[in-house]
């Protein structure tokens, strides 16, 4: 089964609702972890695009080919994709995603 049925059941469970959004999604993020204030934070459709792409469970080299880009630069937004939600793995971003029911 694919890691993004599998969280979308995981959700599903525990009776989560879904966000609507259309192209981009706001998360508050905290921005220093002493002064306590929050940043909106976007994806773009291409970044939840790239998500969805790794929640099959296909290869970096894989993904890359599909998303027309070079593995490296896969690499690259995937990390900065984690920066941005304040995630450690790219699973994590997944999970996000899935959770909002936008992959």
């Amino acid at each position: 089964m694919e890691q993004a049925t599998l969280v979308r059941r995981t959700v599903e469970e525990q009776g989560l609702t879904r966000e609507t959004r259309e192209n981009v999604v706001p998360l508050a993020r905290r921005e220093s972890a002493l002064g306590g204030s929050y940043t909106p934070v976007e994806l773009s459709h291409e970044e939840l695009e790239l998500l969805a792409e790794i929640a099959t469970g296909v290869t970096t080299e894989v993904a890359a080919r599909h998303l027309e880009l070079s593995a490296r630069t896969l690499r690259r937004r995937i990390r900065n994709i984690c920066d941005v939600l304040g995630v450690n793995t790219p699973i994590e971003a997944v999970v996000w995603a899935a959770r909002r029911q936008l992959i």
